[in-house]
């Protein structure tokens, strides 16, 4: 039954749908991708999905059931179901029914509602792990602190962990209120904000979660100020040798830290000190010969107060369950998107810890802390032999073909030459298509065999204004420091990688002198598998606020309109 003119409309099967046409669907939009998630963007009627997590994190991270009830009643277009709002109430209603604390030295499963604990009592997980105590307590075995939190999580129970962590070794630092490269040094509002709500339940209980920011908006700066609210020993896991390098630098710059207080662990050094910051290869590399994560013991090497995930979606498996052990050292996750494309969001959530902030991209960028990113698919066309073969390959090989497009070349060259002298990035998946690419342009490639001095080398000369355009691999996708990349050209990608898209964007957002703005391509294939994916892949910007243009060449761009080509 129609009741009023709201953008909203709510199905039994907990999928949203927002009508982009509404006077105030930005607003809509921005409220609703806080407890959903974008599923599809057609037309003018886009499609989200409100999930158990989805509403847990909201939960977490500082919205109220009240508030989401509210919204949806208030801005739906016709009568919410009634079997949606109560499903949203219980769940709403599990969020920290059970909870962990610790009591005489030990840590306690808590739960007071009788009905929920004789449930608990009968789950195979909690009568394996625990003792019980009394109605509505259990106390866990040893170990087990990880384990029943992810496996009550799954089950459709999350546990809110009160039970506190250990302090860790001290180490004395503190925020400099001017960086020692010379510039003053205090933090923004929000990322103030981002540190406070890390640490918002207090010194006992606070200190587990994941702050979601986008590339550019300081995340390491904001790593740093939680440990120096901390100022205990720190493990720092992040995805890359340049990644290891920044976080040491920027420790440098704007903390009291010396050398000595900070140890690397990554390649061919293995220092381990009151700071180590570590790759994930690293901790995650096999011995040939036992096949044993022989490097996993640096979770014990110190009596660690903080353990710092650095782009926590891409964290591998192995750290997950060695995570499952520390749960009584505080864990910071850092990303600029919770999507994991291997579904773990569960995890991180439980063995992490839950959402604890998240800025919208958009938000940053009309404040001018990020640069304003215009986005554009241009379709390519696959022409002669080219179409001949890919329509004769198995679908397996398909997509290759459609990625390797050679017509992209001369795509990829007109784009440059519409952007004379803004420093540029052409990133791609496969190492042939982008060799070309580097031959064409006389520009550097950079693989993941590049020398890591080399690498720098190359990072430096481009920040210089010495080299114009870098050729680069999926190394692109990780922390890269390139702050004056404004134009970067996508000529192939993992698939559907959603995440892919954001880390590749994120190369751009670092504030810009003069107009602050950049520009992102994506060359498509058209009529082909690959724009598929691509629409798949800009999902989730899509649901940051961000259109994509879209044109049928690169010649043809200025004739094109505004066309959302987001989902499917």
């Amino acid at each position: 039954m129609l009741t009023q003119d709201g953008p909203l409309i709510v199905q039994t099967d907990f999928h949203v749908l927002l009508d982009a046409r509404h006077p105030h669907a930005e607003h809509y939009q921005s409220m609703l991708a806080r407890f959903a998630d974008l599923v599809k963007r057609p037309g003018d009627l886009h499609t989200y999905r409100i999930t158990s997590l989805s509403i847990w994190n909201a939960l977490a991270s500082g919205m109220t059931a009240g508030e989401i009830l509210s919204f949806l009643v208030s801005g739906s277009r016709y009568d919410v179901p009634g079997g949606v709002l109560d499903a949203l109430e219980l769940l709403a209603w599990r969020y920290g029914k059970i909870h962990l604390e610790r009591k005489d030295g030990e840590v306690q499963l808590v739960c007071q509602e009788r009905q929920l604990a004789d449930k608990l009592e009968s789950d195979p997980c909690v009568r394996e792990n625990t003792c019980k105590m009394e109605d509505g307590r259990w106390q866990l075995k040893p170990g087990k602190r990880g384990l029943i939190k992810r496996e009550l999580l799954r089950s459709g129970y999350p546990v809110l962990d009160l039970a506190g962590y250990d302090t860790g070794e001290e180490l004395k630092m503190e925020l400099l209120p001017q960086s020692r490269s010379g510039r003053p040094f205090q933090l923004r509002d929000y990322q103030a904000e981002a540190v406070d709500l890390f640490h918002r339940e207090g010194d006992v209980y606070g200190g587990s979660g994941v702050l979601v920011l986008p590339c550019g908006a300081g995340k390491t700066v904001i790593g740093i100020a939680a440990l120096a609210r901390l100022s205990c020993a720190a493990l720092i896991l992040t995805s890359s040798m340049t990644s290891v390098r920044q976080w040491r630098n920027e420790l440098l710059d704007k903390t009291s830290l010396t050398p000595d207080d900070i140890g690397e662990y990554a390649g061919r050094v293995r220092e381990v000190k009151p700071v180590t910051i570590a790759t994930y290869q690293m901790v995650t590399h096999r011995h040939p010969g036992t096949g044993e994560y022989s490097h996993m013991r640096l979770f014990d090497e110190r009596d660690w107060g903080l353990v710092i995930y650095d782009e926590v979606h891409s964290l591998p498996a192995p750290v997950f369950r060695r995570t499952a052990d520390i749960q009584a050292t505080r864990r910071l996750g850092l990303t600029a998107t919770l999507v994991r494309e291997d579904g773990r969001e569960e995890d991180v959530f439980s063995l992490i810890g839950p959402k604890r902030y998240d800025l919208p991209w958009k938000k940053l960028e009309e404040q001018g802390h990020i640069a304003a990113v215009t986005c554009t698919e241009i379709r390519v066309a696959l022409e002669g032999v080219n179409r001949d073969r890919y329509h004769a390959a198995a679908p397996r090989d398909r997509n290759r073909l459609a990625a390797e497009n050679p017509a992209k070349q001369a795509a990829v060259r007109e784009l440059l030459e519409r952007h004379p002298g803004r420093p540029a990035l052409v990133v791609g998946q496969y190492l042939k298509q982008l060799g070309e690419l580097a031959d064409m342009l006389g520009a550097p490639l950079l693989t993941g065999q590049t020398p890591q001095a080399e690498r720098m080398r190359l990072y430096e000369s481009f920040k210089q204004g010495e080299i114009p355009v870098l050729v680069v691999s999926k190394i692109a996708n990780f922390a890269v420091d390139l702050p004056d990349a404004a134009v970067a050209i996508q000529v192939s990608g993992s698939f559907g990688s959603r995440q892919e898209e954001a880390q590749r964007i994120g190369r751009l957002l670092r504030p810009k002198h003069g107009d602050n703005t950049a520009w992102f391509y994506t060359l498509v294939t058209a009529d082909t598998k690959e724009t598929e994916y691509a629409r798949k892949r800009q999902l989730f910007l899509a649901g940051q606020g961000y259109t994509y243009l879209i044109a049928e060449q690169a010649g043809k761009l200025e004739d094109q309109g505004r066309k959302d080509v987001s989902g499917s």
